[in-house]
């Protein structure tokens, strides 16, 4: 199982900025047939070391991961991240269980 985890800091971190970019995150759910599971969250802190929405991914392999980074759902969200996020950082790992 891979996982694959983004922390996005947004250019705007109003409240409704905020709301709008994790529904279109969490609309991948369901659109991209190789990803297992999704989870977005919004930090609760807001210190400022905190970054403001997270994703969490689950895909069967590497090779799904790289087809849902191709996947024309998975692109039109990334333009639409990449024009409000001020930065993003990921990790992605393979669970050795």
């Amino acid at each position: 199982m891979i996982t694959h985890i983004v922390l996005f800091k947004l250019k705007d971190a109003s409240p409704g900025n905020i709301e709008k970019t994790r529904n279109v995150l969490q609309g991948l759910d369901g659109k991209v047939p190789q990803l297992r599971r999704l989870e977005v969250g919004v930090d609760v802190i807001r210190s400022v070391r905190s970054y403001d929405i997270a994703l969490v991914a689950k895909f069967d392999s590497l090779k799904d991961l790289d087809a849902y980074q191709k996947h024309p759902v998975h692109v039109k969200v990334a333009e639409y991240i990449n024009s409000v996020k001020e930065s993003a950082f990921a990790v992605d790992y393979e669970s050795v269980n």
